[in-house]
């Protein structure tokens, strides 16, 4: 049995009804419910949820709509569910980064495998970007010790090995990173340049 915590949005209150029957007999709650994409964009930032369920047909904003706006706001794993099948609609959804895809009518015995893998890949997903993220971070900031570097062995006829060792002292008596200190090396000589 599951503990997770799932928001449903649906436009059909029969849907939305069987589907939550079917998510609670397998042990899951359901923490929130919608009726459009707009619902499920409030509800992903409202309500704590593990995953949410989206149908794709609904008036207004369509559930794939809905996925791209809520991946920017407060990303969580989304299943998609519909009755349409064609490549256009699966191309769409996996352009919004939906985690899985059931089709109507869905089985209970489809849900909890459904729920958790989708909820494993959005989590290895997560780490990737953060990874990602921390990489380019790095990168930046080595390409800005290197230029303070650059500078001090320049104006200040330092070593490379003195400039880095200047630069990591000074990072520590200020306790501020090493890329914080080579900005103000690189903003106070440019200063003295105007």
């Amino acid at each position: 049995m599951s503990d997770r915590k799932v928001i449903i949005i649906d436009d059909n209150p029969d849907q939305r009804f069987v589907l939550k029957g079917l998510l609670e007999d397998i042990g899951c709650s359901v923490v929130g419910q919608g009726t459009s994409g707009l619902d499920a964009v409030n509800l992903s930032q409202t309500t704590a949820a593990d995953v949410m369920l989206i149908d794709v047909s609904m008036p207004g904003m369509d559930g794939i709509d809905a996925v791209n706006m809520i991946k920017n706001l407060n990303p969580l794993p989304v299943i998609l569910f519909t009755g349409i099948k064609d490549t256009d609609t699966i191309k769409r959804a996996m352009d919004a980064g939906i985690m899985a895809y059931l089709v109507k009518p869905v089985r209970q015995e489809e849900l909890l495998p459904t729920i958790e893998i989708a909820i494993s890949r959005f989590k290895e997903f997560e780490a990737l970007r953060r990874e990602n993220i921390d990489l380019k971070e790095a990168i930046l900031a080595r390409k800005i010790i290197e230029r303070a570097k650059g500078i001090l062995m320049e104006k200040e006829k330092l070593s490379e090995q003195d400039a880095f060792k200047f630069i990591q002292k000074t990072s520590m008596d200020r306790r501020e990173s090493m890329k914080e200190v080579s900005l103000a090396i690189i903003s106070a000589f440019e200063r003295k340049r105007v």
